[in-house]
């Protein structure tokens, strides 16, 4: 008596499944970035593949910041503050301590400096950055290149200090020399044509994988049909 079988290895049709996957997560990055072209302090994400992705799917899959100052804008916005060095303001929320490029503030009644979130500004002392004085317009703020946040008090015609606001890197460390620019916004640092140019491509390693595993589970079938037969 011969016995018949149909032996299978999942090297073939896995691996195109998790490859397939792997592609829609890519193309969902880049979708992240374009959606986040016109968003203001948005940083470019960038996917990071590990050695043995065939293997192990989606879990080889990271992504990383891509760090670089994105594009500047004049706004006139007194309360409007961009980076031109690589860095972090320092905000203050119920959830915590946090880290933007988004420097849009806004004052409250008391003269406390906030994010549109309402998160406080923090000095490079950590504490929440509120003026000593509340000024009658926000022109009457002025912010350096190093961050030093001073205000008129019309009273005495003299400005006073507020603190320095604080710019740290990812890892928390103090940059010292910030570049900041008052009644500036800076918008993300995506480039459309290349977000375009890698989503065009994830799509077509997709459909090659999709045809992969439509031919080798045809195959399958017909096997198994000419062993039932």
């Amino acid at each position: 008596m011969i016995n018949g079988a149909v032996h299978f290895t999942e090297q073939g049709i896995v691996q195109n499944i998790r490859a397939m996957r792997m592609q829609t997560l890519l193309m969902g990055i880049a979708n992240d970035n374009i959606t986040g072209f016109d968003k203001i302090g948005y940083q470019r994400k960038v996917p990071v593949i590990s050695s043995f992705a065939e293997f192990i799917g989606e879990d080889a899959l990271s992504t990383t910041t891509d760090d670089t100052v994105g594009r500047i804008g004049l706004t006139e916005n007194p309360l409007d503050v961009a980076l031109a060095e690589k860095g972090y303001f320092q905000t203050q929320s119920k959830e915590g301590i946090k880290l933007t490029r988004d420097g849009r503030f806004k004052m409250d009644k008391n003269g406390a400096i906030l994010t549109l979130d309402g998160a406080n500004v923090l000095t490079n002392m950590g504490t929440p950055l509120v003026l000593p004085v509340v000024p009658e317009k926000l022109d009457d703020i002025t912010i350096d290149l190093n961050g030093v946040v001073r205000v008129l008090n019309n009273k005495t015609n003299k400005f006073e200090t507020a603190g320095t606001l604080s710019v740290v890197t990812q890892d928390g460390r103090a940059v010292l020399s910030p570049n900041v620019r008052q009644r500036y916004a800076e918008y993300s640092n995506v480039t459309l044509e290349t977000e375009f140019m890698e989503a065009m491509m994830y799509p077509k390693t997709f459909e090659a994988n999709r045809q992969l595993y439509l031919i080798q589970n045809s195959n399958l079938q017909r096997a198994i049909s000419s062993l039932s037969s």
